[in-house]
C-alpha cells in the first residue's frame, strides 16, 4: 500500500510542477540553512575522546594569586607550573599520565635533500601516545629515561615522514632539529582528532603537531611554550631556570585512572601535595583542584561558544518559517485535489486512507527537499570555508551522519507541514464534489 501511495504522490507532483517545486524549495531552503549551522555546531561539539570519557582527566591546581581568582568564570588555571608538573610526574597512582605543551623546530636533513622548514612540535611524556590512542605506523615511543633526561629522540607524523623520507620506514634515521641530531624512534599513522581535546588552548580545530619530542629536553634547549603562558608572581629568579621555578602556568596535564578507588587515591595525593606546598608558602588560595573528564573539559574551555548555539536556534527558527510556508502551499495543493478525494471517498476509501495518502505525499516532498537541502548545505559550508580563508576547514564539513540527518529533518518538517492539510482534505464532505463531477 505504501508503494501505491508513493506512486500517487509522484503523479500528483508531476501534475502541478510549479506548485510542487515551490514546496520542495521551501523545505530545501529551510533545511539547507539549518543544516549549515547545525553541521558546524555538531562538528565543534564532538568529543574525540568519548570512548575514554570515564577514565581520562585534565588536572587543574590553584596555585594562583591569593588576592584574586584566575578568572571570573574558571577560578582554576587551565595549565600547571613546571615545578608542579615535576612533582605530579613522580606519582605512581595514575595508570598513565601526560605533561605537554606546544613548541616548534626548524627541521632539516644532513644531505640537504629537503629544504629546511619550521614544524610545530609537542613536547610531551611517553604516555601521550597510549593515553590518547595515537596509532603508530612504524616504531613506537621513546625510552623511559627520555622524560627526565636529555635524550634526543623524535616521533614524526605521517605527513612529516612523507616529506622527509618519502613515506619509508624512517626508524633509526637522523633528523636535525635546530641543527641538533635527533634519532627517529617512531612514525604515527594519520591521526586527526577534532576538536583537539588534549590541547584546547589555542586553536582547538588545528591539525595535530608534526613532531613529538621527550619532556626531558627542556633545559637542553631552553624550551618555552608556543601556547599560552600566564603568570602572576616574579620571585626575582633570573634566566631560564627562573622561568622553570616561577609561578607561570604553561603545561597541560592529563591522567588516566581506571577505577573510582584509583581516583580517590589520586585526589588524596593532590590534597597532600597542596598542603605540603602551603606549608612552604605556596598555594595561598583555599585548597582546591579539579579533575575534569574530556566532555567537561570541552565545556570549561568553551569550545562550543554561545554565539554558535544562538545561530543554531536562529537557523531552526528559519526552518520553522519555511514549514509554515509549506503548510500554506500544501493546503492550496490538496484543496485543488479535493474532487479526486471526494471520488475516492465515494468509492469506499475512508478518511484514514485519504489522510495517509496525502501525508505520504508530504513525506515524498520532504525526501526531495532533504536531498536538495544537502546540496544547499554543502554550498553554505563551502562559503564558510572560503570566507574564513581555510581557518575552519575541519569544522565546515558534512559527514554521512549529517547528510542522513538532513533528509530526516526534511521528512520531519514536511510531515509536520502536511498534518493540517492532510487532515483538512480527509474531512471534506465528498457529496459537495460529487455534484460537480
Amino acid at each position: 500500500m505504501l508503494g501505491y501511495y508513493i506512486s500517487l504522490a509522484m503523479r500528483s507532483l508531476r501534475s502541478m510542477p510549479i506548485l510542487s517545486s515551490l514546496m520542495v524549495a521551501a523545505i530545501a531552503v529551510g533545511v539547507g540553512a539549518a543544516m549549515t549551522v547545525l553541521t558546524v555546531n555538531y562538528t565543534m561539539s564532538r568529543n574525540a575522546l568519548q570512548h575514554k570519557d570515564d577514565v581520562l582527566f585534565a588536572v587543574q591546581l590553584d596555585s594562583w594569586d591569593p588576592n584574586k581568582a584566575y578568572d571570573s568564570v574558571n577560578e582554576l588555571p587551565k595549565e600547571l607550573t613546571y615545578q608542579d608538573t615535576q612533582a605530579l610526574l613522580r606519582s605512581d597512582i595514575p595508570t598513565r599520565q601526560v605533561a605537554m605543551h606546544r613548541y616548534g623546530f626548524t627541521v632539516s636533513l644532513d644531505d640537504d635533500s629537503v629544504r629546511p622548514f619550521t614544524a610545530e612540535a609537542r613536547v610531551t611524556t611517553r604516555d601521550f601516545f597510549a593515553l590518547f590512542d595515537v596509532p603508530f605506523l612504524f616504531g613506537g615511543t621513546w625510552e623511559d629515561g627520555a622524560d627526565s633526561g636529555p635524550v634526543k629522540q623524535v616521533v614524526l607524523s605521517k605527513a612529516t615522514n612523507d616529506k622527509l623520507f618519502n613515506g619509508e620506514n624512517s626508524v633509526g634515521r637522523i633528523v636535525n632539529l635546530k641543527g641538533e641530531p635527533f634519532a627517529v624512534v617512531g612514525v604515527i599513522a594519520h591521526w586527526s582528532p577534532s576538536p583537539k581535546v588534549y590541547d584546547l588552548n589555542n586553536n582547538p580545530f588545528a591539525e595535530p603537531e608534526e613532531l613529538f619530542i621527550p619532556f626531558g629536553l627542556h633545559r637542553t634547549f631552553e624550551i618555552y611554550s608556543w601556547g599560552n603562558t600566564n603568570g602572576w608572581k616574579n620571585d626575582g629568579l633570573e634566566g631560564y631556570e627562573g622561568h622553570l621555578q616561577s609561578e607561570s602556568v604553561w603545561i597541560q596535564y592529563w591522567v588516566e585512572m581506571d577505577s573510582s578507588e584509583q581516583r580517590q587515591r589520586y585526589e588524596d595525593f593532590l590534597t597532600g601535595y597542596i598542603r605540603e606546598q602551603k606549608a612552604q608558602g605556596r598555594f595561598e588560595r583555599p585548597l582546591k583542584f579539579a579533575l575534569s573528564k574530556p566532555s567537561e573539559w570541552l565545556v570549561i574551555n568553551e569550545v562550543l561558544g554561545d554565539d554558535v548555539q544562538v545561530l543554531a536556534a536562529l537557523s531552526l527558527s528559519f526552518l520553522l518559517v519555511c514549514v509554515v510556508n509549506a503548510v500554506a502551499l500544501l493546503l492550496a495543493k490538496f484543496l485543488r485535489k479535493a474532487p479526486e478525494a471526494g471520488v475516492r471517498r465515494a468509492l469506499g476509501a475512508n478518511r484514514k486512507a485519504i489522510f495517509i495518502q496525502h501525508l505520504v505525499e508530504s513525506g515524498v516532498i520532504g525526501v526531495l527537499g532533504g536531498l536538495l537541502g544537502i546540496v544547499l548545505a554543502l554550498i553554505g559550508l563551502a562559503g564558510i570555508r572560503y570566507l574564513t580563508l581555510g581557518m575552519v576547514d575541519r569544522i565546515a564539513t558534512m559527514d554521512w551522519v549529517m547528510m542522513l540527518s538532513s533528509v530526516g529533518l526534511a521528512i520531519f518538517a514536511s510531515l509536520l507541514a502536511g498534518l493540517y492539510p492532510a487532515w483538512r482534505i480527509s474531512n471534506t464532505n465528498p457529496s459537495v464534489y460529487l455534484k460537480t463531477q
